[in-house]
């Protein structure tokens, strides 16, 4: 841990870096399968689909920079590598070779939907610990995640 004038403990500090740490991972690994979709997606709305996935990825670019510059801003490191975030991302792996628009909104969905929970359960942890402002960070994410979910699911609901 970097030193640091900010009034909270470095125990607490490093508590909050390794929650941010965990839910950057998650961020990035989303964001990537976002672009996957983003990528390869084909059927009949091709177009729609690869610009909702396009926006989805872009929509998450910001917030991991928040996230990892809030790290940073504890005195933490920001493990925001490839082979850090793969052995700390904790969501299910993305299916490769699907290629159905239908098929990628699910699994996008699924995906946007347990990270949203994750960060949840995140804002409660920094609550507990004290830190507000990292509590906060983490709400204007998951109010991100949740407007990415509905536009996703969106797309579901119309075939119900």
């Amino acid at each position: 841990m970097h030193k640091t004038r900010i009034d909270l403990p470095e125990k607490t500090r490093r508590k909050l870096v390794d929650l941010l740490n965990a839910r950057l991972a998650d961020a990035i690994d989303l964001k990537l399968a976002a672009k996957h979709a983003h990528w390869n997606v084909k059927g009949p709305h091709f177009i729609s689909l690869h610009e909702l996935f396009d926006g989805a990825a872009g929509a998450l670019e910001g917030p991991i920079d928040d996230v990892a510059e809030r790290i940073t801003t504890l005195g933490g490191t920001a493990d925001g590598t490839l082979a850090l975030v793969s052995r700390r991302a904790s969501l299910d792996p993305y299916p490769a070779a699907i290629v159905s628009g239908a098929d990628h909104v699910e699994a996008l969905a699924g995906r946007f939907a347990a990270f949203g929970k994750s960060v949840r359960k995140a804002i409660g942890e920094a609550d507990k610990l004290g830190d507000d402002g990292t509590a906060d960070l983490l709400t204007e994410l998951s109010q991100e995640v949740d407007k990415q979910l509905w536009l996703l699911e969106a797309h579901q609901q119309a075939d119900r």
